[in-house]
């Protein structure tokens, strides 16, 4: 995800200070992950620097100046771009699990445990994302939804991939 962009897309809507994004990006995006004030405050940086975003106003605060920033015609052309463009497909084909079976297996460990214990783990967050999930307004029913979609994705590759361990044991041992 594009903290940028998402910041321009936000700023859309008219100009925010810097705590006005984070919150507004914490609401929608970072419910897992707040995003600290030190990245809030470096991505305005780098906007400002590229020319998408620019200083509306500057008001005095009780500590530093409270910087208020608008999106540019720039800004507005790139987020326009960004959104108009697909995102790339993560096939995940090398995935770290998948490295973690294979070296189990090459070190004569428990690949079955490790399978296991991820399927374990991935059962605890869908039944997490699933409360989180009927808690929640429309927005965080749908993340919940992309996350459970996944998370369900790898379950069958996880029974897949446990009832091909011998074969793939045989193949890593020639």
């Amino acid at each position: 995800m594009s903290i940028g962009h998402t910041f321009l897309g936000l700023l859309e809507s008219g100009p925010r200070h810097g705590y006005d994004l984070k919150r507004a990006f914490d609401q929608r995006f970072g419910h897992d992950r707040p995003l600290a004030y030190g990245q809030v405050y470096s991505t305005l940086a780098r906007l400002l620097k590229h020319g998408l975003v620019e200083v509306d106003g500057i008001e005095p605060g009780g500590g530093p100046e409270r910087k208020r920033y608008a999106i540019t015609d720039a800004g507005i052309t790139d987020i326009a771009r960004w959104l108009a463009q697909p995102e790339k497909p993560e096939p995940y084909l090398q995935s770290t699990l998948y490295h973690k079976v294979v070296l189990a297996l090459l070190t004569g460990r428990g690949a079955h445990e490790v399978l296991d214990t991820q399927r374990a783990e991935h059962l605890r967050l869908m039944r997490e994302l699933t409360r989180r999930k009927t808690g929640g307004d429309l927005a965080d029913q749908l993340v919940c939804d992309h996350a459970l979609f996944h998370l369900e994705a790898d379950l069958r590759w996880l029974e897949l991939t446990a009832a091909r361990l011998d074969q793939l044991a045989r193949e890593i041992r020639r």
